[in-house]
């Protein structure tokens, strides 16, 4: 009878489990997106592109395929990706293929957890942002565990420890720091009922992180002497932000501190850093206006000590530049730079109303926006001990005090009407200044070799909508420079032109020539041609392209990887179910 008892039991328990699987199967929901980018690469002896300079790989992807499974409050999912081997300008450690993404989440009442990857910002980031770039080759995704909490109406606390990705390598005996960070959100009018009515709304907030690295000495050889420095195991930052909304105003600021972190990033320096980011905005039907300012100082935050580059950065530093869209205003990109800098940022949106005599039948759209940004004031802790020097404090800074040289500047007006049911144009015009030496070489100023670049780039845009369905679009850029030629790191003058034709919703075809006619060196006076197509069904993209592609930076964000100059044939394939 007893043994009778527990076949019963066990029987019982295998029926209830098989039971609440299949309902765990029937009630669930998959989704999933996948992207696949193929090159095939020809030889081109005028970008110095051939067989050896590719390692023999003339064909190269990088692919992924997410999956995501959703039932009720539960969530688990994983991505697959393959780069064998990656597409030129991606860092040659993703070369490979696995799952380095995997999670599970539960959401139980005011409480949500998730083990394994995720994704987290603090903020403006300005402490802690996890976040994954595709075109960039980026992810800094962290995997460990994460806790949201909600206990009370108006509050969100978040929670978390983890160790970030680096390519492929596994974290092992303290390979890499682990990340750990609090953040606290507070809704004040959502907090006291007696604010619920008030026109202004309050939202504070604050975030601590710190990062265990099991890095306790560091040898340098400097002029055959060997020097040891002592680093902290622990690394801490803080930050505290405050946003106030009312009607059509808002003001955003954040502050940030962080401990002295010596770290090949900042030449081991003990100083400590900090950062301030805000901004003012007005918005009311057809203006907005709005004004930023942001000031870094010494703020790389990595979870290794020793690493350079863009991997590892727990923090995210925002660039206060405009993004740009058209090829040629792309040439000369700024990218945050994290040892230093203080910038403004301006921006006026304003729609001419319609049926006014300025703003025709739809109205007439303008944009300006302008950009400056500066090098912090560095001042030596003594008189004998130079700026930055490895194992000083590294300098004095006066918060208020803007410093040499100049890293970037940009004006930039857009303007955009559509003239009738047909017809449609926008015109714009950017001037840049582009410190090539700070912002590509890493040196303190400009040199004959690498000078200040001041471009003018001017842009038209113009579309015609032939039928319901079908539409053709011209675009016509030119970039002029207008220094000294003198130095072969500046390739001169530009000029483009597009024509894209369109069979909504399904095809475009699209041709175009970037021709450097400019370049002191009369054998790159390239152009840069290519041909594409694409098909669109549903979720579902094709796209193929032929022809050259210009070296440069592709950024993102503030963010950049070098793109090498290119030519052959491109496939992607990307959908979503």
């Amino acid at each position: 009878m007893k043994n009778l008892l527990v076949v019963l039991i066990i029987g019982f328990i295998l029926f209830s489990t098989a039971l609440n699987a299949q309902n765990f199967i029937d009630n669930g929901r998959v989704t999933g997106s996948f992207q696949f980018d193929g090159q095939y690469y020809a030889e081109d002896d005028k970008l110095g592109i051939n067989d050896s300079t590719l390692d023999g790989k003339l064909f190269r992807m990088n692919g992924f395929g997410n999956i995501i499974y959703t039932n009720g409050n539960f969530r688990a999912g994983f991505r697959y990706e393959a780069y064998l081997p990656p597409i030129a300008g991606y860092n040659a450690k993703y070369e490979g293929h696995g799952i380095p993404y995997y999670f599970a989440e539960y959401q139980f009442k005011n409480i949500q957890i998730t083990v394994g990857n995720f994704y987290e910002q603090f903020g403006n980031g300005l402490v802690l942002r996890s976040y994954e770039e595709w075109t960039l080759g980026y992810d800094n995704s962290i995997r460990g565990a994460r806790v949201k909490f909600q206990p009370y109406r108006g509050i969100m606390l978040k929670g978390l420890i983890g160790t970030q990705r680096y390519y492929w390598e596994p974290y092992a005996n303290g390979n890499r720091g682990i990340v750990r960070g609090l953040d606290a959100e507070f809704y004040l009018n959502e907090m006291f009922s007696g604010m619920a009515d008030f026109k202004t709304k309050i939202i504070i907030g604050g975030s601590f992180v710190s990062n265990y690295e099991k890095v306790k000495e560091k040898t340098l050889i400097s002029d055959t002497v060997i020097y040891k420095y002592k680093l902290p195991a622990n690394v801490a930052a803080w930050a505290g932000r405050l946003r106030l909304i009312h009607g059509g105003f808002q003001f955003n600021a954040e502050y940030a501190y962080k401990i002295n972190n010596p770290s090949a990033m900042n030449n081991y320096i003990y100083k400590n850093g900090e950062s301030l980011l805000a901004t003012f905005s007005y918005s009311q039907k057809g203006l907005g206006i709005s004004l930023s300012g942001k000031r870094i100082d010494n703020m790389s935050y990595k979870s290794r000590s020793s690493e350079l580059g863009e991997a590892l950065d727990i923090n995210y530093l925002p660039p206060l530049t405009r993004p740009q869209t058209y090829s040629l205003a792309t040439i000369y990109p700024y990218a945050t730079q994290p040892n230093g800098e203080m910038g403004i940022q301006a921006q006026i949106n304003y729609t001419i109303p319609k049926r006014s005599k300025l703003g025709g039948k739809y109205g007439t759209k303008i944009e300006l926006n302008y950009s400056n940004i500066f090098n912090i004031n560095k001042q030596p802790v003594a008189d004998d001990i130079p700026v930055d020097s490895t194992g000083t404090l590294g300098y004095k800074s006066d918060f208020f005090s803007v410093g040499q040289p100049k890293y970037f500047e940009t004006f930039n007006f857009i303007i955009s009407r559509k003239f009738n049911s047909k017809f449609k144009m926008l015109l714009s015009y950017v001037y840049q200044v582009y410190n090539q030496a700070v912002l590509e070489e890493g040196l303190s100023v400009s040199t004959p070799d690498y000078p200040t670049i001041y471009a003018h780039i001017g842009i038209a845009d113009l579309t015609y909508k032939l039928t319901p369905t079908k539409s053709l679009r011209m675009e016509i850029q030119h970039l002029y420079t207008d220094q000294d030629k003198g130095s072969t790191k500046i390739k001169g003058n530009w000029i483009l032109g597009l024509l894209e034709f369109n069979i909504a919703p399904k095809w475009f075809f699209t041709v175009f020539d970037e021709f450097n006619y400019g370049n002191p060196d009369k054998d790159m006076r390239l152009h840069y041609y290519s041909a594409a197509m694409a098909y669109v069904q549903g979720t579902s993209r094709i796209a193929l392209s032929y022809g050259r592609q210009r070296e440069g930076l592709l950024c993102v964000g503030g963010v950049c990887r070098v793109v090498p100059a290119a030519n052959g044939v491109t496939l992607t394939i990307s959908s979503s179910f």
